[in-house]
């Protein structure tokens, strides 16, 4: 156990889960989205769905969205602030099967149309997981620097991309692989604990040039 178990994270109330867990999934998902959303459509699953806006799970989703952390004064003020950046937000309360009471899943839409979506949950303290990405099921927990890389499902896809790692010193400490069949769109997600962010850049710049890689995303640990 370490101090932030003991004293939670810092952060703009009132809830842990429902506001620091909440603005770290909404900055998960618009790290994956890569470019600036113009559309964000957010299902709400269990306690987030019945209580989002008491608790302020909806600001802190959208001010995850605008690239704002857990500790940012503006927080309060997203869903305005989101208005006037042009962004159209709607919250959808829905029921997933199987799922953790703090769940959301987060579509968002960029300007040239491009869409991503992620599912995760938040797991108490201002922690979070994320089970899905473009609908893919995944592991993940935002603390280690992650390359998630959507790619075919073909053979030497996975060797070409931990040999790159492996030339670059990063560390592996988690590696997660989903498909949607064999030959069809997957994802790896790999949590490295030996790479800062400029080696991590360079290394997904790499990885695009792979043949049968469709792209890589860096994320950065959630603070």
């Amino acid at each position: 156990m370490n101090v932030f178990d003991i004293l939670g994270p810092v952060m703009i109330g009132p809830s842990s889960s429902h506001t620091a867990g909440a603005a770290r999934l909404g900055l998960v998902a618009r790290r994956l989205a890569g470019e600036a959303p113009v559309a964000a459509t957010i299902y709400l699953h269990g306690s987030f769905a019945k209580t989002y806006k008491g608790h302020g799970t909806d600001r802190a989703l959208v001010a995850g969205i605008l690239g704002m952390r857990p500790d940012d004064e503006r927080l309060r003020d997203a869903l305005t602030l989101a208005e006037e950046a042009g962004m159209g937000v709607q919250f959808i309360p829905t029921d997933f099967d199987d799922a953790h009471p703090n769940t959301a899943e987060i579509h968002l839409t960029d300007a040239s149309g491009h869409t991503s979506s992620m599912r995760g949950e938040s797991i108490g303290g201002g922690n979070i997981h994320i089970s899905r990405i473009n609908g893919l099921p995944v592991s993940l927990s935002g603390e280690y620097y992650t390359l998630i890389v959507i790619h075919r499902d073909v053979p030497g896809a996975i060797a070409a991309v931990t040999d790159l790692l492996s030339e670059a010193g990063a560390n592996i400490c988690h590696f997660d692989l989903s498909r949607q069949s064999r030959g069809g769109e997957a994802v790896m997600s790999i949590s490295v604990d030996s790479i800062d962010a400029d080696t991590g850049a360079a290394l997904c710049k790499k990885i695009d040039a792979l043949p049968g890689i469709d792209s890589c995303i860096s994320i950065q640990p959630i603070g």
